[in-house]
């Protein structure tokens, strides 16, 4: 297919915020058929990269079977690179789940799971957890997003870097690093409070974590389930970890209507002033990212990188950050322990390493959720704590940043806002935080796109 450009060095968005680059170096020209008929849909960018958004030529409704190729319509002509979509859409396409409308849940389905949350009050832990194990059949067939860490976002983005170091005639591109003080990928700990029993265990779990050196953050459920008083968030800052808001309820309802959304916010962002917190969480990550300009919070933690055990469907797509707005959002990239313990069955570390290790290759962020109510026998404490100690080695050894969601929130932003200039002396970094910014180079290696500061 022949494409002509809509206008020459149009900047996008999207790859110079991920890369935080001079935009001189994100300049990409769009095919005018995005503009004209362009249809969002599935397609390959490569041989193996799944993207959704809207794109000139042949896209699926699915990502099943044989997907349209849209790199062989990529037009390298002098130092321009022409491209069948536009990277700022299809990255937001992803992050903001917009594939899962073509996923209409059925009536049905609807049904059971307002059946399900009216009753779970009353059902013991042991009925549950077969009754969430059958809502989930199915799950390992789902192609996309791809289990166990899907990273198309991130990968379009170093598509696109290795596509812009082909036209720029440039042999390295500059950009400043994902994370402070030259750290090779972040982890995050956080901490869901469901019960009055996990909410008697904080102290405890607090001490495990300092063992380790693993600061995290608690979300608590303002008006429901069990009373938080100030004493308990007092006690809980005043030992270095943050406290966030969990929810209303916690009753899987928060996103069922929009209008009662609206009034639910209000709460929940009073609760928010009550707790001094600047972080939310969603209960069973029930999302609605287009709503949340509601939420009076700088951070969430409420969208999973891949749902596929997660009640609620779909995935952002990614391993960084990313503003949805003014509220950054901090997504969930690792299984959940309930999910590992209690779907999966196993207390076993092979599935966290694999994801521990396919993030930190995209020098991305590992965030967990870990429930105190589910630290309930020697099995699971065991677990948790092997997953500290790993985590704490790849902090000494490997350049982790082991981080609070209260200081990734700081550090994504302050990235955000700082510029990158060409002096006498080189490229450097100015604004806010940049003596703990550094300045990296993309290039080359053959096909191989590589960094190093």
């Amino acid at each position: 297919m022949i494409v002509t450009a809509e206008r020459a060095g149009v900047v996008d968005r999207g790859f110079a915020d991920y890369f935080c680059c001079p935009e001189l170096f994100a300049e990409f020209d769009i095919a005018e058929a995005v503009r004209d008929d362009g249809r969002e849909g599935f397609f390959r960018f490569g041989r193996d990269l799944v993207c959704y958004g809207r794109a000139a030529g042949e896209t699926t409704p699915t990502p099943e079977g044989l997907l349209p190729d849209l790199l062989a319509s990529v037009q390298f002509d002098d130092d321009v690179c022409v491209l069948p979509f536009a990277p700022t859409q299809v990255a937001e396409s992803m992050r903001r789940e917009r594939y899962v409308r073509l996923e209409r849940q059925s009536l049905h389905k609807r049904l059971i799971r307002q059946l399900y949350y009216l009753l779970r009050p009353l059902l013991p832990v042991k009925l549950r957890r077969p009754l969430q194990a059958r809502w989930l059949r199915g799950w390992q067939d789902r192609p996309f997003p791809r289990w166990p860490v899907d990273t198309s976002v991130d990968r379009l983005f170093t598509e696109l870097m290795r596509a812009r170091l082909k036209t720029s005639g440039e042999k390295q591109i500059p950009f400043i690093w994902f994370w402070p003080d030259g750290k090779q990928a972040c982890a995050v700990m956080t901490h869901d409070v469901e019960s009055a029993a996990g909410l008697a265990f904080t102290e405890e779990l607090m001490d495990i974590n300092d063992r380790y050196g693993i600061k995290s953050s608690f979300q608590l459920i303002p008006a429901a389930r069990y009373a938080v008083t100030e004493s308990t968030v007092e006690k809980i800052r005043g030992r270095g970890f943050d406290v966030n808001v969990h929810d209303l309820k916690h009753d899987g309802h928060l996103f069922d209507n929009a209008e009662e959304f609206q009034t639910a916010a209000e709460q929940i962002n009073a609760h928010a002033v009550r707790f001094g917190s600047r972080g939310f969480r969603s209960g069973a990550l029930y999302r609605n990212q287009e709503w949340y300009g509601a939420l009076r919070f700088r951070y969430d933690m409420s969208v999973p990188n891949c749902a596929h055990l997660d009640p609620q469907r779909g995935g952002c797509c990614t391993v960084m950050p990313y503003f949805v707005g003014d509220v950054l959002e901090i997504p969930v990239t690792a299984t959940q322990d309930y999910s590992l313990f209690h779907v999966l069955k196993t207390y076993d570390q092979t599935l966290w390493r694999e994801q521990i290790a396919q993030i930190a290759a995209m020098h991305g962020m590992i965030s967990f959720i870990v429930h105190p109510d589910y630290l309930d026998h020697s099995d699971a404490v065991r677990a948790y704590e092997t997953l500290l100690e790993h985590l704490a080695h790849l902090r000494a050894e490997e350049g982790l940043w082991v981080a609070r969601p209260d200081e990734i929130d700081d550090w994504w932003r302050a990235r955000h806002s700082m510029r990158l200039e060409k002096t006498a002396e080189g490229w450097k970094v100015f604004g806010e935080g940049a003596a703990r910014a550094r300045v990296a180079y993309a290039s080359l290696d053959g096909d191989r796109l590589i960094y190093r500061f």
